[in-house]
């Protein structure tokens, strides 16, 4: 396999250490150009001096010079920052792969571009489909840029139509840990303090995709991001709660079949896929020790309880800029339950009163994408503030009165 030279958007965040990890273990296969991070410079600065990138991007002028004051004066990169950077990074001619894991809408231009450039795309940003899957999906097809998805359901589900023809696949199953509220009843949400909802019981994941996870919300997002990559209806994605996480992804065949991706819970091994597909290689994870007991239970999800669910089905079979509408709102409700400004259920009535106020449009452009998500914030934040959805702060979860 020839070595392939990296640009990795969001070199500090969790899916960005840990492509580090697998270049650091394959240094005859990967090399660094460039990497791009938020506001960890301290960390960046270490990843600078191990792997020797030629291009940095930084979120904020405004720590260029905290990161210059902490690297030796031999060896510095070239120091950027700004968007702009981070499409230049992106579809530099001395690279062949990107890994995408900036979070959120930010990482879609230079994601899109990067596509446009027909890199590959190794897939870790949720947002980059969930608001503009048409746009992106038609500039795969038209530049026939590789789209690997890193994300562990999708990895998953990419494996297992390895075992078919596309046509011949029927169904797509994607599996769901439940989240901390699994066992509870609905009526016992409403008491839940944000405290709670960062009680992931399998995954250790920043703090957006931890609620989203405990409301369900992420597995919307999955559906519609596996809609966009696979070319399946949101009909014929199903999601199962699975809450060993070990099954991540599975596929259904015409005959019958299912076939079934499984393997540990570590995120090297759905990167280092991307990265090396369509060649496997020995991957510096645990394996499954088969000897050992085990006990595998898949559930259906409880719709009425976690409504984001249905909210994303509905979304994706819209069309239209429901999506990115989703997308935002929901940050924001997030955001706001985090704050202690609204209760756990209110997440939902935010989302949902957000997409009845906003007109549905067809995006042709990123540009139009990020109008879309900006209106659609300032739409979710009018709904919080003017008191539209029933609320729960501060005192209201401490148990003074009930939502």
């Amino acid at each position: 396999m020839p070595t392939r030279t990296l640009t990795i958007l969001g070199s500090t965040g969790s899916i960005g250490t840990n492509t580090l990890d697998v270049v650091r273990q394959n240094p005859d296969r990967f090399r660094v150009f460039a990497l791009a991070a938020g506001r960890n410079v301290d960390l960046l600065a270490q990843q600078i001096q191990q792997f020797k990138p030629a291009v940095v991007v930084l979120q904020s002028a405004a720590d260029v010079g905290r990161l210059r004051a902490l690297l030796p004066d031999a060896g510095i990169p070239e120091l950027l920052s700004g968007p702009e950077a981070l499409v230049q990074i992106a579809v530099a001619p001395e690279i062949d792969t990107v890994m995408s894991s900036i979070v959120g809408v930010a990482g879609l231009p230079a994601t899109y571009e990067a596509i446009c450039a027909c890199k590959r795309v190794g897939l870790a940003n949720k947002e980059v489909l969930v608001s503009g899957g048409k746009l992106v999906m038609d500039a795969v097809r038209r530049t026939g840029a590789e789209v690997i998805p890193v994300d562990s359901e999708h990895n998953g589900a990419h494996q297992c139509l390895r075992a078919g023809l596309r046509e011949e696949a029927t169904k797509l199953i994607l599996t769901a840990s439940g989240g901390p509220f699994r066992t509870i009843s609905k009526e016992a949400l409403n008491w839940v303090t944000p405290a709670d909802a960062l009680k992931h019981p399998t995954w250790k994941m920043g703090n957006r995709i931890t609620i989203d996870s405990a409301t369900l919300m992420n597995k919307g997002f999955e559906v519609i991001e596996a809609c966009w990559l696979f070319d399946f209806s949101p009909d014929d994605v199903e999601v199962v709660v699975h809450p060993q996480s070990t099954v991540h992804a599975m596929v259904e065949y015409n005959d019958g079949s299912v076939i079934a991706q499984i393997s540990a819970t570590d995120m090297r091994m759905p990167i280092q896929y991307a990265l090396t597909w369509p060649e496997r290689a020995q991957a510096p994870v645990a394996k499954i020790d088969w000897s050992e007991a085990r006990q595998w239970e898949f559930y259906p999800p409880d719709h009425a309880k976690f409504p984001l669910l249905g909210l994303a089905y509905e979304a994706q079979s819209n069309g239209g800029s429901a999506t990115c509408v989703l997308n935002a709102a929901d940050e924001i409700a997030v955001e706001a339950f985090l704050q202690g400004r609204i209760g756990f259920p209110a997440i939902a009535r935010v989302v949902e009163e957000t997409l009845q106020r906003m007109p549905d449009r067809e995006p042709s452009s990123v540009e139009e994408i990020l109008a879309i998500d900006g209106e659609a914030r300032r739409v979710a934040l009018d709904v919080i503030d003017t008191q539209t959805v029933t609320f729960a702060p501060a005192d209201v979860l401490a148990g003074k009165q009930r939502i």
